[in-house]
């Protein structure tokens, strides 16, 4: 008899973070370590947003809140996505909670039951199926039918959706592949979705001020108002206002859900923490032209990433649209062997042997659903793309 529980013994620890733990450990040992496998904007908190949060611990705002957040933050978020999105939410449909991890995990508590499916497309964020699995659900993996494009189509969703599919998790833009869902792409899904009135739409819009090419972000409640009522949008300041520590995410969705969640929540962490926020506040009611600056960087590291892997003999990098991952094939250098003598015969053991040679940490594709290719964010500095990706050009020209 085991004292875990089948629920813990269902799960795999998250592969980006122990890649990121070990690389700090071998920093600690002295070894320079180009860390390329962290999802982690290297930009401050703009200065407003730390300002408001000392101002609030100034003022006392440091006791409990509202399990769902305070007033004032879910009335900005409401604000936020008539500004920006042209959605008409009240407060009572809005959640806080510390990020935007447990505001899945919080739809998941909720809702799935024994043999609920959840339909994930690959390549996905290494958590979600894990989630799936943590609440009881069926994770039902999605492939792309091009592996040049990383998206869901409306015959494979249809093809895949049974009586027992509870939701359909769509992240645009995408982590790990910084794929970005278009408007006639997204009508597409939404049609499919209208077909069958069974399945709910958990939108992860993350990453939606990280979007390049002058194109437009859209989520499909914008194309679908009739979906609104089946649908839970998930968002947060971490990446788009470099927040990632304050932990603050935000769900909007049905009243009837939100109360749901807010039960969950309301035993299990209660409030996110008061401070951050009156930071949150302030990020989303002050100055935005922040977020125009970080997307044009952004959007220069992109190119410059993509160009510098698209030049290595064996690696083909695919151009995304949005995020600040890149996701890049590493399958036509299975086979060959490293200079350690070992075969490499797949995507982990490719970022395993770029890692003990060159100091290098990516994260494999295996660990997002999709082998044989490796993720790489760009949200570290100019230096550290240009000296990770020399490093990975000596990698590959070293096998044999």
């Amino acid at each position: 008899m085991t004292f875990l529980s089948d629920a813990v013994r269902r799960i795999k620890p998250s592969a980006t973070l122990s890649i990121s733990q070990k690389a700090r450990e071998l920093t600690a040992a002295g070894r320079s370590i180009i860390i390329l496998s962290t999802g982690d904007p290297d930009y401050s908190t703009p200065e407003n947003v730390k300002n408001a949060a000392v101002s609030a611990i100034q003022n006392r705002e440091i006791k409990y809140t509202a399990v769902a957040g305070i007033p004032q933050l879910r009335r900005a978020i409401c604000e936020k996505f008539k500004r920006e999105n042209n959605l008409e939410y009240n407060s009572s449909e809005i959640i806080v909670s510390t990020g935007g991890k447990q505001v899945l995990f919080n739809a998941f508590i909720a809702s799935l039951n024994q043999g609920d499916e959840v339909i994930i497309p690959a390549p996905y964020w290494v958590s979600y199926p894990d989630m799936v699995s943590l609440c009881g659900g069926t994770p039902v993996i999605a492939r792309p039918s091009n592996e040049d494009n990383f998206k869901l189509t409306p015959a494979e969703l249809r093809r895949i959706i049974s009586p027992k599919t509870k939701w359909l998790l769509l992240n645009s833009p995408c982590n790990p592949s910084g794929a970005t869902y278009n408007r006639s792409e997204l009508l597409g899904l939404g049609e499919a979705l209208l077909e069958n009135p069974h399945v709910w739409l958990l939108s992860d819009d993350i990453y939606e001020h990280l979007v390049y090419d002058n194109a437009k972000f859209a989520t499909i409640v914008q194309l679908f108002p009739e979906l609104r009522k089946r649908t839970l949008i998930v968002n947060g300041v971490s990446k788009g206002y470099a927040m990632t520590g304050w932990r603050i995410g935000y769900g909007a969705g049905p009243e009837w859900f939100i109360k749901a969640m807010d039960l969950v929540q309301g035993q299990q962490t209660s409030s996110a923490c008061s401070v951050a926020q009156w930071a949150a506040l302030e990020a989303l009611n002050g100055p935005q032209s922040i977020l125009q600056e970080y997307r044009r960087d952004y959007e220069q590291r992109r190119n410059l990433v993509v160009a510098l892997l698209n030049s290595i003999d064996g690696i083909r990098c695919h151009r995304p649209q949005g995020a600040f991952y890149v996701f890049p094939s590493c399958r036509l250098v299975a086979g060959k062997t490293a200079p350690s003598g070992r075969l490499i015969r797949n995507d982990d053991e490719f970022a395993e042997e770029l890692l003990e040679e060159e100091s290098v940490a990516v994260v494999p594709g295996s660990a997002f659903g999709l082998p044989f290719h490796f993720r790489i964010t760009y949200s570290v500095s100019v230096d550290d793309l240009r000296e990770g990706c020399m490093r990975i050009e000596r990698f590959c020209s070293n096998l044999r």
